[in-house]
């Protein structure tokens, strides 16, 4: 069996992005290992903290119980600030992710990388899916930890951008997909995103289609693990099983050298 180490760059990214492929690679008898590189603590602030409890304490605890849903093995937090949206005043904070050294923080995974002795690394796109600065980051030193480690199985996890248009013209000529799937109508995956960029990426640069149906179930009570950020993942809770399967019942990734179109693949082919 191998062992997929997959780095992600808040709590609650590893079930959206790849909850799916998760469950699916822990199913099958390998390893999975998260590295979080950021406390997240730029998210939605709940209501019913306690006394003493911070954010960030409540983060790590719903990516604990989200890691435990999805099969995950070993959790790690790389110890970054979040650095907040594209603009924000985090973004100057000198712990901010976004402005740790590449080289330093690349060894901190690295390090991990080579004690678990990992087979696959997954990681984001160039432009971090959609332009969040930690995502990008997280693409950077992603790419050079794997390097230094010398894994040479890299998956760039990343939006098929013309499946969603495909998805949202699908939704505009059906009334319950579309009154379930709340603002799809609205969304235009060919405009700019955080970083001025259209979302993901075109089938052309993807290589990897990965079906993931059979696991959604396990990727929606991860998702719900992340009660604290209900107003970023009270979308997708609101669907129905069909629908949600629809929408994210496939992962997609770009194998690094590799390119579209995607096929039905699996990371350990």
């Amino acid at each position: 069996m191998s062992t997929l180490v997959c780095f992600h760059a808040h709590p609650d990214d590893e079930c959206l992005a790849t909850g799916g492929t998760i469950a699916r690679a822990s199913a099958e008898g390998h390893r999975v290992v998260l590295v979080v590189a950021t406390d997240g603590a730029y998210g939605e602030m709940p209501k019913d903290l306690q006394p003493g409890e911070s954010l960030m304490d409540r983060r790590f605890k719903e990516v604990t119980a989200s890691a435990e849903v999805l099969g995950i093995a070993r959790v790690e937090m790389l110890g970054f600030k979040d650095s907040g949206m594209t603009g924000w005043p985090q973004n100057s904070d000198p712990q901010a992710f976004i402005n740790a050294d590449v080289e330093v923080a690349a060894q901190k995974l690295a390090k991990i990388l080579a004690q678990e002795k990992a087979d696959a690394v997954t990681i984001y796109d160039w432009h971090g899916n959609y332009g969040h600065p930690d995502h990008i980051a997280v693409y950077k030193v992603g790419h050079r930890a794997a390097e230094i480690a010398g894994v040479k199985n890299i998956f760039e996890m990343t939006t098929n951008r013309d499946a969603f248009r495909r998805m949202r013209d699908m939704a505009l000529s059906n009334p319950e997909i579309l009154s379930e799937a709340e603002g799809i109508g609205d969304f235009d995956p060919d405009g700019p995103a955080d970083d001025g960029n259209p979302i993901g990426e075109p089938e052309s640069s993807i290589s990897h289609r990965v079906d993931v149906q059979k696991y959604c179930d396990q990727k929606k009570r991860a998702i719900a693990c992340h009660r604290s950020q209900i107003t970023d993942t009270s979308f997708f809770l609101n669907m129905t099983d069909d629908v949600f399967r629809l929408a994210f019942g496939t992962e997609w990734f770009i194998k690094h050298g590799e390119s579209g179109p995607p096929q039905d693949r699996w990371l350990f082919e």
